[in-house]
């Protein structure tokens, strides 16, 4: 089931977008036209945000037939949703409609891209994708990820641990072994992640029992050599590869023996092209 939007966070897209009304259409005369609006792919993508686009086209004024669902991959020339109706419904909604899906298909493309390279080497390879999207997008963000077949790493920082340097230098003559015991005691129901920039440091939390070690800009023998030490530890950590992830390193990175590659890289992608055609009525 794909992530849901509300009609009211959708409504503020329009808003965004047709704010005072659409004066080009007004003076046009286009009141009583009516017509079709077609989407479809222009090249290969996995598509996102298609049942939210839909609905924006609704609230338009528009009526909506969907081809396709949000995860789906189309080839060049499949249907995406075709949408009736008043001209100035349509036009309302065309552009907001059509940039949601090429923004965050190219999210979702490059997601699915990543993850199946890693899983040519290990099939079972979870691809996270960072919080680091654009602020005030992280729910589209969140579902162009699904979409591609990720997960979220974090949502943000109120509901997950992951103990950076940047904490434990506020932190002088602390340990890792005391670290983790004091988060352990004040939040028993929580995983313990922790980023680590070594070989060392990374022994060092795994001795500590925390839960995740993510080695941040490891290469693919580091993390090898890294994965190969932990097999020896009783409660093995699981290993998260971190820092420059991408399409190019994904299955050299889950061949050394990463159990989750963290990524920022699908938000980089460029947009997919959907194309739109347009059929008055006669």
């Amino acid at each position: 089931m794909p992530i849901r939007f509300s009609d009211s966070e959708l409504e503020r897209l329009l808003d965004d977008d047709v704010p005072y009304g659409d004066l080009t259409t007004d003076q046009l005369g286009l009141a009583g036209a009516s017509g079709r609006m077609d989407f479809s792919a222009r090249g290969p993508m996995v598509v996102a945000l298609a049942e939210a686009s839909a609905r924006i086209l609704e609230i338009a004024g528009a009526q909506v037939t969907l081809s396709t669902r949000s995860g789906t991959a189309l080839a060049v020339g499949a249907p995406i949703l075709s949408a009736s109706g008043p001209a100035p419904a349509l036009l309302r909604g065309w552009k907001v409609a059509q940039t949601l899906i090429e923004i965050w298909s190219g999210v979702a493309s490059a997601t699915r891209d990543i993850l199946e390279e890693a899983r040519a080497a290990t099939p079972d390879i979870c691809v996270a994708c960072t919080r680091k999207n654009t602020p005030g997008t992280k729910k589209f963000a969140a579902a162009a990820v699904e979409a591609g077949g990720g997960v979220m790493h974090r949502l943000g920082l109120s509901e997950t641990v992951l103990v950076f340097p940047e904490h434990l230098t506020f932190l002088p003559g602390a340990t890792l072994d005391e670290v983790a015991t004091l988060l352990r005691k004040k939040l028993p129901e929580k995983k313990l992640a922790i980023e680590v920039k070594d070989h060392d440091q990374a022994l060092a939390a795994a001795r500590a029992r925390f839960h995740l070690i993510q080695a941040e800009k490891f290469s693919p023998d580091e993390i090898a050599r890294l994965a190969k030490t932990l097999r020896d530890f009783h409660a093995r950590p699981l290993l998260a590869a971190a820092g420059g992830v991408k399409r190019d390193n994904a299955r050299a990175y889950a061949q050394a023996g990463a159990d989750i590659l963290v990524t920022s890289s699908p938000y980089s992608a460029p947009p997919k092209d959907v194309a739109v055609t347009f059929v008055a009525d006669c």
